[in-house]
Parts: C-alpha cells; sequence; structure tokens
C-alpha cells in the first residue's frame, strides 16, 4: 500500500482535507471510507462534494445504499448492505462510471473482489484526535 495522504485537522478546516484529497485523486476513483461510527465519514463526503462543485444537500444513503450527486459522484452506505446484495443491485458495475465513488462501511472481502476486477481502490481511514480529526489515504493496489 502507498500513502497518498496523512494529515491532521481541526473539524471547522475540513475543507483543506477535501482540497487535499481532491488534488492527489484523477477524475475517477473509488474509495473506501473507514471510521467510527459518528466519526465524520458523510461530513467528507459534504466536503468532497463541495470541492467538486455540488451543492445539492449531501445525505447519508444509509437506506437507500447510493446517493449520486451530478454525473461524477457516487456515496455508496454499505452499513446493512452485504456484498451480494451490492453486487445483485448492480452496483458493482457501477463503479466503472467516470466520477469518484465514495463507500462508506466496505469490507475487506469487497477491496479483494474490486482488486480482483482490476480497480486500484483506496482506502482512507478516519481517526479522532485530540485537535479534530486524521485523516490518511493510502492506494490499495
Amino acid at each position: 500500500m502507498r500513502e497518498i495522504l496523512n494529515m491532521e485537522v481541526p473539524l471547522q478546516r475540513l475543507d483543506e482535507v477535501a482540497r487535499a484529497v481532491a488534488e492527489k485523486l484523477g477524475s475517477d476513483a473509488v474509495i473506501f471510507l473507514r471510521g467510527d461510527l459518528a466519526a465524520g465519514k458523510t461530513t467528507l463526503v459534504k466536503a468532497l462534494a463541495k470541492v467538486k462543485g455540488h451543492e445539492d444537500a449531501v445525505t447519508s444513503p444509509t437506506f437507500s445504499i447510493q446517493q449520486i450527486y451530478g454525473d461524477d459522484l457516487y456515496h455508496y452506505d454499505l452499513y446493512q448492505c452485504p456484498n451480494e446484495k451490492f453486487a445483485a443491485m448492480g452496483l458493482l458495475e457501477g463503479l466503472e462510471a467516470p466520477g469518484w465513488h465514495l463507500i462508506e462501511w466496505g469490507d475487506d472481502a469487497l477491496l479483494r473482489l474490486l482488486k480482483s476486477y482490476g480497480f486500484s481502490p483506496y482506502l482512507l481511514t478516519i481517526e479522532p484526535t485530540e485537535e479534530g480529526r486524521r485523516y490518511r489515504m493510502v492506494q490499495n493496489a
């Protein structure tokens, strides 16, 4: 794994993280967002959407599994969605669509599956710190 980003910021400076992530990614990427419950995964998606110019209200797709913003930002929440259901819904093939695909609660089995299909997903972890959050992104190639 190759580290792409490692930064700690107060929550009010999340836009800096979003800009740094955007600078590191190309126009197409699959990014697994990892962190405990309430770590700020959906909040980070909101900041990333803003960087990409989407002013739509970003909400957690917990019950819908997927939200799409514009034609280049896809947000998935797999907390209650096993990988088999994800594939059966055609969402696995959907990851080939141009844009960023941000996946919350994706497990290691899904990471391995995507790698076997030729994807090079990123893994972005969010950890609480005394001052805010630490954001660390690696390419899981």
